[in-house]
């Protein structure tokens, strides 16, 4: 029955938002329609929307996705390329769970995080 969940994720500057993960994590704009107060952006099988929240107090944002990859390594050096930060506490690492992973922050606060599962 289900077949995608897309996230959504508060953002307080819709610009900031866009230039972000465009330009650092090599998304696109999903849609051809501009809404206002929202955004809709997207990077292969994955989409995430973001929803305008102008009070949001970053270190109060709990956002959170956990996004599957089947290139870890690749994307990660992609990332570090485009001058991505990583967070301090989530450097490329195996796992106890087996999966590898890295995380990031988003201008807001959202934590972005990428695993791939070892086999």
């Amino acid at each position: 029955m289900l077949t995608v969940i897309n996230p959504k994720l508060p953002m307080r500057n819709k610009s900031a938002t866009r230039e972000f993960y465009i330009s650092k994590l090599e998304f696109r704009e999903a849609g051809t329609q501009d809404f206002e107060g929202y955004l809709m952006l997207q990077k292969d099988a994955v989409e995430i929307h973001f929803f305008e929240f102008k009070d949001l107090n970053p270190k109060e944002n709990y956002g959170q996705v956990y996004i599957r990859t089947n290139d870890i390594d690749g994307l990660y050096q992609l990332l570090l390329a485009n001058k991505t930060a990583i967070h301090p506490n989530g450097s490329l690492k195996i796992q106890p769970w087996g999966q590898k992973e890295f995380s990031l922050l988003d201008p807001d606060n959202n934590l972005l995080t990428f695993g791939q599962t070892l086999s």
